[in-house]
């Protein structure tokens, strides 16, 4: 007991925290969400990051006043997600939750009590030093040299996908970044491509188009497969190819362009 005493003394000590170190947790994250991350993520993350804190976060430490939530609360409540915080059950791990999961609600959370840190709510993040499972991810399955060009052979003759499989291969951009290509993000001088906005699906099946921060160029030249570890390579230099470039084969069916009968909805841009 009076080391406990002792630990609380150094931790809070020239600690100055603000009257609102009285809320609940519930209504930290309800707050960061609307003042911290609205329109710095995308909808999509917004979405996830409301649904983290409804389902798993809030049922649990929700109603706790957040300036008393220890790392011991914090790792209680993932012991008690990992064993029994899967909504659904599962028909081979039950009401298991994923590591995976456990450790996007463990970001979120831990940023969140950073922001809180930050805003003089609470002396120390909790969520430091929490033991949170790796997530396990199935390894992926590489096309090598023969196979990409099987592929590619398959994928000629269709009109639909040819031009997008093509792309993605050939420069490693996301599927949503692909979806986003627009007519003006070609430049035909400089043989450049701009990735300037991401497509993206809700839950209901709606497109939703998020513009991204500053734009990537993607310069034309040589054929240039995309490897799983050319992740932070291809946003720096990666070959797009002289198919793909203005008078090229692909750009009508890449591009979107906004629908003239409603600004906000996206169709393909016909050459």
């Amino acid at each position: 007991m009076l080391s406990k005493l002792h630990q609380s003394i150094e931790t809070y000590q020239d600690v100055e925290l603000t009257e609102d170190s009285r809320i609940t947790l519930g209504e930290w994250l309800d707050r960061w969400l609307d003042e911290y991350k609205s329109g710095t993520i995308r909808s999509s993350t917004m979405y996830g990051y409301r649904q983290y804190a409804r389902l798993y976060i809030k049922p649990i430490l929700g109603d706790k006043v957040i300036s008393h939530i220890t790392s011991t609360d914090i790792q209680r409540m993932y012991t008690k997600l990992k064993r029994e915080g899967r909504i659904h059950e599962h028909p081979k791990y039950g009401y298991q939750l994923s590591d995976a999961m456990l450790s996007r609600i463990h970001a979120m959370l831990h940023q969140a009590m950073k922001d809180a840190v930050g805003a003089h709510l609470i002396a120390k993040n909790p969520t430091e030093g929490a033991v949170v499972p790796k997530p396990n991810y199935r390894p992926k399955q590489i096309l090598n040299e023969e196979q990409l060009d099987t592929f590619m052979i398959a994928i000629e003759q269709d009109e639909v996908w040819r031009d997008f499989f093509f792309t993605e291969l050939t420069t490693g951009l996301r599927r949503g970044e692909i979806c986003g290509l627009r007519w003006e993000d070609f430049d035909e001088v400089d043989g450049t491509l701009r990735v300037n906005r991401s497509v993206s699906t809700r839950k209901a099946g709606n497109l939703e188009v998020g513009e991204k921060g500053p734009a990537h160029h993607l310069s034309a030249g040589q054929h240039s497969p995309a490897s799983a570890g050319a992740e932070e390579k291809r946003r720096q230099s990666v070959d797009l190819p002289k198919s793909l470039a203005p008078g090229g084969v692909g750009q009508s069916r890449l591009c979107l362009q906004p629908d003239e009968n409603d600004p906000e909805k996206y169709r393909p841009a016909q050459h």
